[in-house]
C-alpha cells in the first residue's frame, strides 16, 4: 500500500463467511473480528426473515471487496490452485471455509442460531459478543484460540490491551435539569459539537444532557493508543457511550465499545467479553467493586466530580468543580498521573524486545510499578481500624503494603507516616512533635 511517502507491506487475514448462499469476505490487518465482514453480514440480513438474494447486498459486497483490494494493491487473495510457494508468501492468510467437508465442524461460533462456519442450526450457546454483532456468539474454545493467536499481533505492534471506564473516569455528565443555579453559567461556555477535538464542555440538547471531558483526556487517549488496543466498557447504555465525543473519527476504539447490555453478569464488569488475554490487559476505572474478578488488572482512578449532581450521586457534601468554577490540572491531574503508570507497565512488559511475550503477565508489571509509590515509607495507623480487628487484614493495611510501604502498629524512629482518624491521638501528637507526616483517614 502506498501512503504517499513509502510503500507499506500489510499482512492480511481473509475470512469468508457463508450465509444462505451469500459469502461475505473480510480483510483485516491481523486483527479479529474482521470489520468488513461483519457489517457486510449485517447488510446482507442475518435476520431469518430478510431476503437472501438482494442486488443491494451484491453491490455492497462488491464495494467492500473493491475497497479492500485498493488498500492492498500489491497483495492478492491466493486461489486454491496456487502452488505452495505462492501460498507461503501469505502465511497470515486464514480462510475459514463455510463447509464441513474436511471433518465434523466444531461450531466455533454463530450468528443467530446458525453456525457461521458450516451453517448448521444451533442452540443458543457460547459467549455473546453483541457489541461486535448483535447476534454473534463464540464458544470458549474459539475465544481461547483467538486470544492465543492475538499475542503475535501484540508482540509485533508492541501493544497491550487497555479497558477504559467512561463516567467519572474520562468524563462527567449531568442531565440539564439537574444543573444547580451556581452552574447555570456553564450554558454559555459550551463548545461546538461540530469540532470536539479542541473542546471539553458540550451541551447535547437532543439527549437533554451536558458532558464535561476530563482535563488531559485528548492527550491521554492519543498517547495511550500508541501503547494499547483500547476498549470502552461502561455501565451506561450503548447510544450514550457512542455520543460521548471521545473518538469522533473512530481511531481509538472503533467498535470496541462495551455497554451494560453486553456483559455476562448483571451489575458487574468482566474481561470475558474482551478478546484479549487477561495477562495482557490493564483496566482503568473509578469503581473497584465493578471488577470483582479482575482486581489485579485494575488501576483505580479518583472519581471525576465536575457537576453537582455527581457529588449528590455519591453523597459527597463538598461543592463540585463546576460550582467552584475550577477544574483538575492538565499536567498534574489524575489522567496525567495514570498515563505515567501505564507507560511504566508497558515499558517493563516489552523491556526485552526479542523476548516471547506469551509467558509474560502485565499484572506482575503493574504490581512492580505500584510498589515504587510508597517504597521506603513506614506507616502507622491510629484509630483507623476497629479495636478487635486484626490490622493486617484490613483493606487499607493491605493496600498500603501493595504500594510498597511497611506497616506497623506502634511508632518508633523509623516511622515516616502516621494515618489517624483524629489529630488528637497519641500517635498523631507524636508525629507532630517529630515533624513526621500526619494524614487524616
Amino acid at each position: 500500500m502506498w501512503d504517499g511517502n513509502a510503500l507499506i507491506y500489510i499482512e492480511y487475514k481473509v475470512h469468508a463467511y457463508n450465509r444462505n448462499g451469500l459469502c461475505a469476505v473480510g480483510f483485516m490487518d491481523d486483527h479479529y473480528p474482521v470489520p468488513s465482514a461483519f457489517p457486510l453480514l449485517n447488510q446482507m440480513s442475518v435476520a431469518s426473515d430478510s431476503p437472501v438474494h438482494s442486488s443491494s447486498s451484491d453491490d455492497l459486497a462488491a464495494a467492500e471487496l473493491d475497497s479492500a483490494s485498493d488498500a492492498s494493491s500489491d497483495s492478492s487473495l491466493p486461489s486454491e490452485e496456487e502452488d505452495d510457494t505462492e501460498a507461503s508468501n501469505h502465511e497470515e492468510v486464514e480462510i475459514e471455509e463455510a463447509s464441513s467437508s474436511k471433518g465434523e465442524c466444531e461450531h466455533p461460533g454463530s450468528f443467530g442460531n446458525m453456525c457461521f462456519v458450516c451453517g448448521q442450526k444451533l442452540e443458543e450457546t457460547g459467549v455473546s459478543f453483541r457489541y461486535i454483532h448483535k447476534e454473534m456468539r463464540l464458544n470458549q474454545d474459539e475465544i481461547s484460540r483467538l486470544r492465543d493467536s492475538d499475542m503475535g499481533f501484540l508482540q509485533r505492534q508492541r501493544k497491550l490491551y487497555l479497558v477504559l471506564d467512561l463516567d467519572h473516569t474520562l468524563l462527567n455528565s449531568t442531565i440539564l435539569r439537574d444543573l444547580k443555579p451556581q452552574e447555570e453559567y456553564s450554558n454559555s461556555h459550551t463548545h461546538s459539537l461540530q469540532d470536539v477535538s479542541g473542546g471539553s464542555l458540550f451541551k447535547m440538547e437532543f439527549m437533554h444532557m451536558m458532558t464535561k471531558l476530563r482535563p488531559f483526556v485528548h492527550s491521554f487517549l492519543k498517547e495511550a493508543s500508541e501503547m494499547f488496543v483500547m476498549y470502552i466498557y461502561t455501565m451506561g447504555d450503548r447510544p450514550y457511550a457512542r455520543q460521548m465525543l471521545l473518538d469522533p473519527k473512530g481511531e481509538y476504539f472503533g467498535d470496541r465499545i462495551i455497554s451494560r447490555d453486553d456483559g455476562t453478569v448483571r451489575h458487574q464488569k468482566s474481561l470475558d467479553v474482551v478478546l484479549g488475554q487477561e495477562s495482557a490487559v490493564l483496566i482503568l476505572d473509578d469503581t473497584e467493586n465493578a471488577w470483582p474478578n479482575h482486581k489485579d488488572n485494575l488501576i483505580v482512578i479518583e472519581r471525576y466530580h465536575f457537576f453537582a449532581s455527581s457529588c449528590r450521586q455519591f453523597d459527597h457534601k463538598y461543592k463540585s468543580l463546576s460550582e467552584l468554577k475550577s477544574d483538575e490540572s492538565e499536567p498534574d491531574g489524575a489522567l496525567a498521573t495514570v498515563l505515567k503508570v501505564l507507560k511504566q507497565a508497558h515499558a517493563l512488559f516489552f523491556e526485552n524486545v526479542d523476548e516471547d511475550i506469551s509467558d509474560k503477565d502485565v499484572r506482575l508489571m503493574l504490581k512492580q510499578v505500584r510498589k515504587e509509590i510508597l517504597k521506603g515509607c513506614k506507616v502507622v495507623f491510629s484509630r483507623v481500624f476497629p479495636t478487635k480487628a486484626k490490622p493486617e487484614d484490613h483493606p487499607l493495611w493491605k493496600m498500603t503494603e501493595d504500594l510498597g510501604a511497611t506497616c506497623a502498629t506502634e511508632v518508633d524512629a523509623s516511622v515516616t507516616h502516621v494515618v489517624a482518624m483524629e489529630m488528637g491521638t497519641e500517635k498523631a501528637r507524636w508525629a507532630v512533635s517529630e515533624r513526621e507526616e500526619v494524614c487524616g483517614a
